[in-house]
């Protein structure tokens, strides 16, 4: 765990935004296609966590960008090269454009101020959508990682973050995985090894505390 100080210079709200992974209703909400990873979302305090950052970078002028994966009715340019998306096109809840499922879900807020990203194919929030040039033309320099989930978006969006220049860091109660005992080993074994791994209670007080 970083000190302090290493954390306060690091997550400087002018260099610094906040990324939320796939926090939409169909993925974590009371009616999402992948029940298990909703429940584990909020049993756990993730999302309640993720809800604390968004609100706390509100208030310090960190930017904020929501991460949404969607689909179109068709399924024009969806990928359809792993085990994970032929499953995903037979679930009873498609993540449609335009549809509820497709919503930052409460207790999350989404301010006018705030990016919503929106990718129709592949695994990564980065890879091939607005994130990095958004990022870039902000002056951001380190990319603070939440969401869902631990087994895939979570570590696609700390690897591509890093692999582009920027400093990853992973509040670990912020994100959720399954089956549970899955996202600490994550985020011990692989995640620490590239990013700065910090709880939401240590970001939002390095926000608080004056520069």
């Amino acid at each position: 765990m970083p000190s302090y100080e290493q954390l306060r210079e690091l997550l400087d709200p002018a260099t610094t935004a906040l990324l939320t992974v796939e926090c939409q209703q169909g993925v974590v909400g009371t009616e999402s296609a992948l029940p298990e990873l909703a429940e584990q979302a909020r049993t756990s305090g993730a999302l309640g966590n993720v809800a604390r950052l968004v609100a706390g970078a509100h208030r310090s002028g960190v930017q904020v960008l929501h991460a949404v994966a969607e689909r179109r009715p068709d399924g024009r340019g969806a990928s359809h090269n792993a085990r994970l998306f032929r499953a995903a096109a037979r679930l009873p809840v498609q993540q449609l454009s335009g549809t509820k499922a497709v919503r930052i879900v409460p207790p999350i807020e989404v301010a006018d101020e705030d990016f919503v990203v929106r990718r129709l194919h592949g695994l990564s929030p980065l890879a091939g959508t607005d994130v990095d040039p958004l990022l870039r033309n902000l002056g951001c320099r380190t990319l603070i990682v939440t969401g869902v989930s631990a087994n895939v978006a979570v570590p696609n969006a700390v690897f591509d973050a890093v692999n582009l220049g920027y400093s990853a860091v992973v509040p670990a109660d912020a994100i959720a995985g399954v089956p549970a005992d899955y996202t600490p080993v994550m985020v011990r074994n692989t995640l620490a090894l590239v990013a700065t791994v910090t709880t939401t209670e240590d970001v939002l007080d390095a926000w608080k505390r004056p520069r």
